[in-house]
């Protein structure tokens, strides 16, 4: 469990943080950080790209400002240089759809007291919503692992594998930057068939479609693709999404699918084994209720007792820790 100071002060100020939250998502929203890009304009400049209402707009653009993503130089408005690098569509560093992502969670939270009281989910999953959603969440996972991959890409182990199983790879973030990193190294993305067009899209983005390959499916209903052809497989933020029991069975078909000796990567947001911390992974089982029928985030316990289950050995956590507080178990296939 981790100590915070709590007094009337900062009980108030994260009682009303989602007015900052609020802030962010609606610019990013209605794409102010990219119509402004490098240079310095008035309102009314923005104005005649956005066509929004005057008065609001002005408002937003001084709430930027106070908040230090704008600097307002008499009255012009610019970025601030991590606006200019996270929040421009036009910078490969954007997080826009991330944010976005998380502008479509807000409803499910807003309503978390009826769903503990129901107990039921307040939301669809991402993945089976609707084509807005559906893209943000997917482009939102590339904005995430363009984050961590190209960096982990140089720090996993994958000498001696010839063959890769990305399973969930969402559009391929991870599979790219490991194939780049290893040049003898192959992939395959599974994942819905209606995320195949994301998927190909980021391949080919980055010159690698004769490497990667995309095997469309549903890894929780479907039989799984044929076994022992894989020498490695990597599952990231996937079995948070299920239950104990289902999670343990994605474990077993992805064990299946490897030959005897291979690698398997897991990186979740692991809980203490205490389950009280650390706090992203706490709150993000929340984030799982509302959303799923049985998801949650799992301690390093839990997963490596998954592992054992079907027969992976050697399980350790590797030094490995994400931007929200994400790390990774790896073992070997017997």
């Amino acid at each position: 469990m981790e100590s915070f100071d709590w007094n009337p002060g900062t009980l108030l100020e994260m009682s009303g943080y989602y007015w900052k939250t609020c802030t962010l998502h609606a610019s990013v929203k209605l794409d102010i950080f990219t119509v402004i890009g490098s240079k310095a304009l008035s309102c009314d400049q923005i104005n005649k790209t956005l066509k929004l209402d005057k008065r609001g707009l002005c408002l937003l653009l001084n709430s930027l400002s106070a908040l230090g993503l704008l600097v307002k130089k008499e009255e012009t408005y610019s970025n601030s240089p991590p606006a200019l690098t996270f929040l421009s569509k036009n910078s490969p560093q954007y997080l826009g759809f991330m944010i976005l992502h998380h502008h479509h969670l807000m409803e499910s939270w807003h309503k978390m007291d009826t769903a503990i009281i129901e107990g039921k989910q307040t939301r669809r999953r991402s993945s089976f919503s609707d084509e807005e959603r559906r893209e943000s969440f997917l482009m939102g996972m590339f904005n995430i692992g363009m984050a961590t991959a190209p960096g982990l890409s140089k720090e996993l182990n994958l000498s001696g594998c010839k063959r890769l199983l990305d399973l969930g790879g969402g559009p391929g973030t991870f599979a790219i930057h490991f194939c780049l990193a290893n040049p003898g190294l192959k992939a395959s993305v599974y994942d819905l068939e209606t995320t195949r067009p994301f998927a190909e899209k980021t391949i080919k983005k980055f010159n690698v479609s004769d490497r990667i390959d995309f095997l469309p499916g549903n890894y929780v209903e479907d039989e799984f693709i044929e076994s022992n052809v894989f020498d490695a497989a990597w599952l990231s933020h996937i079995l948070h999404g299920e239950g104990p029991e289902q999670a343990g069975q994605i474990i077993g078909k992805t064990v299946s699918a490897l030959k005897p000796g291979s690698k398997i990567f897991i990186h979740e947001f692991i809980l203490n084994d205490t389950m009280d911390g650390p706090l992203f992974p706490a709150l993000f089982s929340i984030n799982m209720y509302l959303g799923t029928p049985d998801g949650q985030s799992y301690s390093e316990t839990q997963l490596s007792d998954m592992l054992k289950a079907h027969g992976v050995k050697n399980i350790k956590r590797l030094s490995f820790v994400g931007p929200t507080q994400s790390g990774i178990l790896c073992g070997i296939t017997s």
